[in-house]
């Protein structure tokens, strides 16, 4: 049996879940997320915690339970709490600026990149160097600091670019290194 699925999931205050027609929808103060529950999984809700099972005891349904479950916790967490990534820009003259609900990157490309946030995410600049990306759904919040990364990903050998706040950037030597100098 999946360890994670049989745990409940306690729902906050302010935060309701309706289960019909195949679907969960969680809303809370910070918006509403749906999602289509798969055939093998049954979700109830018992005094302000939420349960989920499998239809019969099968490998491949048990491994669902532990999936629909942490789905729909994130769900939880999101429009109770919200979700944040944070990204750094590291280079000389890498900048970012706040241009309305848009953000401006200067990375060294001969043009500045224009970001435009996805439905339901909000960005910030904090300072000049930092991106705080923020929403209610993990898989979006995801998604955008991906993309703003893929921008300008950081070098293998000077480590310059757009990284994760806290990621490890491995250096790779250069040439002088490889002659044995």
């Amino acid at each position: 049996m999946s360890r994670i699925g049989k745990k409940p999931i306690p729902l906050p205050t302010g935060v309701r879940i309706e289960i019909a027609l195949g679907q969960v929808e969680v809303t809370g103060p910070r918006g509403t997320l749906a999602m289509p529950l798969h055939s093998a999984i049954q979700v109830r809700q018992e005094d302000g915690t939420v349960l989920v099972s499998p239809v019969s005891d099968n490998r491949e349904q048990q491994a669902l339970q532990g999936l629909m479950r942490t789905l729909i916790a994130n769900m939880v967490v999101g429009v109770s709490q919200g979700f944040q990534k944070s990204l750094e820009l590291v280079g000389v003259g890498y900048r970012a600026q706040q241009s309305g609900q848009d953000v401006v990157l200067q990375v060294g490309h001969s043009h500045q990149d224009v970001v435009r946030p996805l439905s339901g995410i909000t960005l910030q600049v904090e300072g000049t160097n930092r991106v705080n990306v923020r929403g209610a759904d993990k898989q979006v919040v995801g998604e955008m600091a991906a993309q703003i990364r893929r921008i300008r990903p950081p070098n293998r050998y000077s480590g310059k670019g757009v990284r994760y706040v806290g990621e490890l950037v491995r250096l790779k030597p250069g040439k002088a290194a490889a002659k044995g100098r």
